[in-house]
């Protein structure tokens, strides 16, 4: 039996000693009664009467055991034309001194405090300040709309807001101070105070009382200490991408939390203490609160906070810039990135340019990795390309290669494996497991392990609904695929990317796969939409290369052809749209179920989460008209 294969099964048949024994890497303030508490299904709590402070482990205890001179946190924004190193002993102090300031104001063990900033320092002192008071930090992406941000306070009821001047989007300097302003108008929850970090670029009008400048709230403030907190007490609210009406905020506790990703790390990652780790996302989202500021802070690893594009800032060779620059260990982005590098790069080029011997691993997650993207990357950077599978939800990873347990083969368009703690299974639409090969409803079997989220804020209820009821004693993942005969994982996308074509169920993601083989496709989309005769049919949307000038129409032949001989007459696939740009999520994610609305008739409003609103806009007169091939 490989490690692998040792480590899952010790896992699943008896997690209470292999989380134990994980939990020994975490330093406790009081050790916990109980591993596992298991005594009011469907809920579950980990590591019950241990007290911790997760802010602590992430820095102090470096400080303690030796590592206070090595680099913490890299800052590289190539917006400003910064780059900072802070050691573990300077992120110490700021944590300790902002999260004095936070004390001054108010805050104290239980308090929420809504972090509205962009991709700097500040973001990751303000989230490990909370930490370090017993506060519970909800980061909202920078640039959210008024109306969001309103929606996500009155949720959450901070007693505090931090924020700053400005964010920068590329070339674009985006005032946040009057997106705030507007949404404590908006918001029937009132705010205290506000704290506002002023960015050089630009100033921004404070109101006093209410506001308070970042500078003048440390240097009136005394350095906090660590506040022991409960295992079980939460550590963030993150809302998730794409909510309406009521928001659903995902609870991470603090205890299971810094136990999950301290292992996660060498485990899934292969990366240790004093390896410099970089995870190409944003604090505001899931990937940033994990990887960019917990994981690899709980380590003792360097992590990168990068301000800035994948293309753009300057260029298409922006990533393999930092991760030279900073001898970049182990890489994590989302497969858009990559794509959007691979438009603008086709030939790879500009990676030679640049010294990346450090550079072991490329990880992707976010959304399906698509096989040409893989073979791509694979090709430009000659090391593992890894894709692996999670959700803002379970806050790591469900389906991983684990490099740091046991490499093991790449299966390209699988995340290959269910990680140690993850019993995932394969249900069809009835409850019944179904046989290797054959799709269903991707579950986990309760428990879930350390880590994952407790419940929804102050929603128990929508908990129940949303993720366990469908499946009894299973949490729904929401995605469809299957398990193969080797025990490999295939994520077909969300179960509504399924669609019914005459009575025949087909997944969009396999024909996603055909059309990004074809060399000219840069990106592509597939929806399915209502028809009269079938139910729906399915519609393909493609980015073409840069470069690239194919004829429409003899591209459109030619990949209804290729879904034709390798998905079969069945998926009837006939209207390919050649488009400028897909509507995405800031975290890469492609905004499907906007499309298929607008394409089924429905008014669609813009959604909160979307990186460039004028994509879908100018996307919405092709989607409402239909092709008569």
């Amino acid at each position: 039996m490989g490690a692998y294969a040792a480590a899952y099964e010790r896992s699943i048949a008896d997690p209470t000693r292999f989380w134990g024994l994980a939990a020994r890497d975490v330093r406790w303030l009081v050790p916990p009664d109980r591993v596992l508490d298991d005594g009011a299904p469907p809920f579950y709590r980990w590591f019950t009467g241990g007290e911790l402070n997760t802010c602590e482990n992430a820095l102090d205890r470096h400080v303690e055991e030796g590592r206070g001179d090595q680099a913490a946190l890299i800052y590289d924004s190539p917006v400003t034309e910064t780059v900072r190193t802070y050691s573990y002993r300077e992120l110490t102090d700021l944590t300790a001194r902002f999260a004095g300031a936070l004390r001054a104001l108010g805050v104290e063990r239980g308090d929420r405090v809504v972090i509205y900033l962009p991709m700097i320092p500040e973001a990751v002192v303000a989230m490990l300040a909370c930490a370090r008071l017993g506060a519970v930090h909800s980061v909202v992406f920078g640039g959210f709309a008024a109306k969001e941000l309103a929606v996500r306070i009155d949720d959450a009821r901070p007693k505090v807001v931090v924020s700053a001047s400005c964010g920068i989007e590329g070339a674009r300097i985006v005032p946040y101070k009057p997106l705030l302003d507007q949404a404590l108008e908006l918001a029937s929850h009132k705010v205290e105070r506000c704290v506002v970090r002023q960015r050089p670029q630009l100033h921004a009008d404070l109101v006093r009382p209410r506001d308070i400048d970042w500078d003048e709230a440390v240097a009136g403030a005394s350095p906090a200490g660590p506040v022991p907190v409960a295992s079980t007490d939460p550590l963030y609210i993150l809302y998730t991408s794409g909510t309406t009406g009521r928001p659903k905020g995902v609870v991470r506790d603090n205890g299971g939390h810094a136990v999950a990703l301290r292992w996660s790390m060498e485990n899934v990652y292969g990366v240790g203490p004093g390896e410099v780790f970089w995870a190409a996302s944003d604090v505001g989202w899931v990937v940033g609160h994990s990887y960019i500021v917990y994981a690899p802070l709980l380590t003792g690893c360097t992590t990168v906070l990068y301000e800035g594009k994948p293309i753009g800032t300057p260029d298409a060779g922006a990533f393999w810039r930092v991760a030279a620059q900073h001898r970049v260990k182990a890489l994590f982005a989302a497969p858009t990135a990559i794509r959007a590098i691979k438009k603008e790069d086709p030939e790879g080029a500009l990676a030679a340019a640049y010294d990346l011997s450090a550079l072991e691993t490329l990880f992707m997650a976010g959304e399906r990795l698509d096989p040409e993207t893989y073979r791509w990357a694979s090709r430009v950077l000659e090391r593992p390309v890894i894709d692996h599978w999670w959700q803002t939800e379970t806050g790591w990873a469900i389906a991983a290669n684990p490099r740091g347990l046991e490499p093991l083969p790449v299966k390209p368009g699988s995340p290959t494996v269910p990680v140690p703690g993850y019993d995932v299974r394969i249900l069809s639409p009835d409850g019944t497991p179904a046989p290797a090969g054959a799709d269903g409803d991707i579950v986990v079997r309760l428990p879930l392990p350390p880590g994952t989220l407790s419940t929804l804020w102050q929603d128990d209820e929508r908990f129940v609904e949303s993720y366990l009821t469908r499946h009894p004693g299973h949490y729904l993942t929401g995605d469809g695929g299957h398990l193969d005969e080797d025990g490999y994982l295939w994520v077909m996308g969300r179960t509504d990317d399924v669609i019914n074509v005459a009575g025949h169920r087909l997944s969009t993601g396999t024909m996603e796969e055909v059309i990004a083989a074809h060399p000219a496709v840069a990106e592509c989309a597939v929806i399915g939409v209502q028809d009269p005769l079938k139910g729906q049919v399915p519609r393909g949307f493609v980015v073409l290369k840069s470069g690239v000038d194919a004829d429409p129409e003899t591209l459109r032949a030619e990949l209804v052809r290729m879904v034709r001989e390798q998905i079969g007459p069945v998926a009837a696939l006939k209207e390919i749209s050649v488009v400028a740009g897909l509507p995405k999520t800031r975290s890469g994610k492609i905004l499907r179920g906007a499309m298929r609305g607008i394409a089924d008739g429905r008014e669609v409003p813009v959604p909160s989460t979307i990186e460039d609103p004028a994509v879908l806009e100018d996307l919405r007169p092709i989607l409402r008209t239909r092709d008569e091939p």
